[in-house]
């Protein structure tokens, strides 16, 4: 299925102004460590420990930014060197955003209404997140672009699920008014498991192309040996 240049603007404007929800919330929580905020329960383990949340803020913001236009096939035409460029900075910061991610989960005090599930969420969707970047980086070595295409979805989705989690629990917020644990753990895992859902129909509908880069090269020169032979006289016994 094929999309038009202005969709794929509108996709993109779309995926950046998605990630400015996650942005901006880090953008905080940076000005509050170095403007030497008031220590609060809720953000002595930010200062406690900040180089894990200052990689994770800058790493995810880059991530979420860029990942935005590497999957617009129009401008991967159009500057095919910076898609390579910058495909492998995506794939950096992306790896920074999630081992920072699993290490705060793993190491950090454990904010007031986060809970065993919430943690066990974290450390499912950062894991696959980390892993979704590795086979797509080697499926790209392996030529195959099709597999590189898809696990960079999955892993993207996953990365920009801040901004779907807050899409998701503002609602409550206005109806039902602060969750609780469960339901901030099944709000927030409602933000993963939706943006995998959206990657995972995007990724079905993605216009078939060659696995490999080389197969179809070789296909050619195959046809053309086996014309030169058949046009050679056969010579008699």
């Amino acid at each position: 299925m094929t999309s038009t240049p202005k969709a794929e603007r509108l996709v993109t404007a779309a995926l950046v102004a998605l990630s400015l929800v996650p942005i901006l919330a880090g953008a905080a929580r940076l000005a509050e460590l170095a403007g030497g905020a008031e220590l609060t329960p809720h953000n002595a383990r930010f200062f406690a420990s900040p180089l894990p949340v200052v990689l994770h803020v800058l790493s995810a913001s880059v991530y979420c930014v860029l990942g935005a236009f590497q999957f617009a096939p129009d401008f991967r035409r159009r500057r095919p060197g910076w898609h390579r460029v910058a495909g492998r900075l995506l794939v950096a910061c992306g790896l920074v955003a999630g081992l920072s991610g699993l290490w705060m989960t793993l190491f950090y005090p454990r904010a007031e209404g986060d809970g065993e599930l919430l943690d066990g969420l974290r450390l499912l969707f950062g894991s696959a997140m980390v892993l979704s970047l590795v086979l797509g980086m080697a499926a790209i070595l392996r030529r195959d672009v099709v597999g590189h295409r898809a696990w960079m979805i999955r892993g993207y989705a996953i990365g920009l699920g801040a901004g779907t989690q807050v899409l998701v629990s503002v609602p409550w917020f206005l109806i039902v008014g602060k969750p609780g644990e469960l339901a901030r753990a099944l709000l927030l895992g409602a933000g993963w498991v939706i943006n995998v859902a959206v990657a995972e129909r995007v990724i079905r509908r993605q216009p078939a192309s060659p696995v490999r880069a080389a197969e179809p090269r070789a296909g050619l020169l195959t046809v053309r040996a086996s014309v030169g032979n058949a046009s050679r006289p056969s010579q008699a016994p």
